[in-house]
């Protein structure tokens, strides 16, 4: 039930009634000391502790470390962990599976950068109400193991389809390319209509609503682009490409308590289409300082509560000081330190108040 549970977080299966209960049994099983010697390991390279686990440490900790290795060396590196009954092994393996990610973390960034760089040049030149429905992205250089999470990180940003392509291998005149795409918009039915408009302009192809992967020749790169675009823009209306982000409502005063972040820690389990609670609302910025480079930490004083509130934004500096006042999405975290616990605010957005 571990790898029951690993597996349906890690691949972004739905969490309906019954995928919630066998993720629950499977955490179950983790918290209790049972799992496999694999997952507790790679738990423990990622600094979560195996008796208070929850999805969110299968889906952003073991699961990339296990998809690491198949992006940018041997799954089989991945495999083994999990199938060793050899806790030793398992950490050794866990650690090499722990720097595969590291160095796909800091290629992912690069590649991401480079991505955004070219998305502003385009908009420098062409103007933001230009910028196609659908975007296709490429680079020489870059490593097609990562690819779809470069697409899924601009299609978060830009909040249209987007496809990223890179060499099949170095030098290869074949490229593999990766999608992501926004709700109301089928990728993989819009790779299906350009294989009908263009025939042999995908080589191959084949994915779902939401990610899709293909492969064609680096000639054909600005012809997917065309096509890729036309169609998004048949089935697309401009309103859906405005971004908007749904939440619970604002706490009252008192909600704002350690308590019941941890009664929404295993109220679980969160996920795919069963999100996890997300609040809104308006708070000065008492304080903040910059850690390791893109994360901001921020004391937030809110209008009814006597006490500022510690809270995190990761990824969010963009060398920007934040604004004197904002209105903030967030979530309740539990922050953990020298064996004691804290309320903090998870951000999730934030905008000028």
């Amino acid at each position: 039930m571990d790898i029951v549970a690993l597996g349906t977080v890690a691949d972004l299966v739905p969490l309906d009634r019954n995928n919630r209960i066998l993720i629950e049994a499977g955490l179950k099983r983790i918290r209790a000391g049972r799992a496999c010697a694999g997952i507790v390991a790679l738990l423990e390279s990622g600094k979560r502790d195996p008796v208070r686990a929850v999805a969110s440490d299968l889906g952003f900790v073991v699961g990339p470390r296990i998809n690491a290795a198949g992006r940018l060396e041997d799954i089989c590196i991945g495999i083994e962990c999990l199938l060793t009954d050899d806790l030793t092994r398992a950490r050794v393996l866990a650690q090499t599976l722990s720097a595969i990610n590291a160095e796909r973390q800091g290629l992912q960034a690069d590649m991401v950068e480079q991505a955004q760089l070219a998305v502003q040049k385009w908009i420098l030149q062409h103007g933001g109400e230009n910028l196609p429905f659908g975007l296709v992205l490429f680079e020489p250089d870059w490593h097609h193991g990562v690819v779809g999470l470069v697409a899924s990180k601009l299609k978060e940003t830009l909040n249209r389809p987007v496809i990223a392509c890179a060499p099949a291998g170095e030098g290869s005149d074949e490229l593999k390319a990766s999608g992501r795409s926004i709700a109301g918009f089928h990728l993989r039915d819009a790779l299906a209509e350009i294989d009908a408009r263009a025939p042999g302009l995908l080589q191959r192809f084949g994915g779902h609503a939401m990610a899709a992967g293909m492969t064609l020749q680096r000639t054909d790169v600005a012809r997917l682009a065309r096509e890729f675009d036309a169609v998004a823009r048949a089935q697309l209306a401009p309103a859906q490409l405005d971004a908007v982000l749904f939440t619970d409502g604002e706490l009252a005063a008192a909600d704002f308590s350690l308590e019941l972040a941890q009664q929404l820690r295993y109220a679980g389990p969160w996920g795919q289409a069963f999100a996890e609670p997300l609040f809104d609302g308006e708070f000065a910025v008492e304080s903040w300082k910059v850690l390791g480079e893109t994360h901001l930490r921020l004391r937030l004083k809110h209008a009814q509560i006597e006490q500022a509130l510690d809270a995190m934004h990761f990824g969010a500096y963009d060398g920007t000081p934040p604004p004197a006042r904002v209105r903030a999405a967030f979530q309740l975290d539990i922050n953990e330190w020298n064996g004691t616990q804290s309320l903090r605010l998870l951000i999730r957005h934030i905008e000028p108040a």
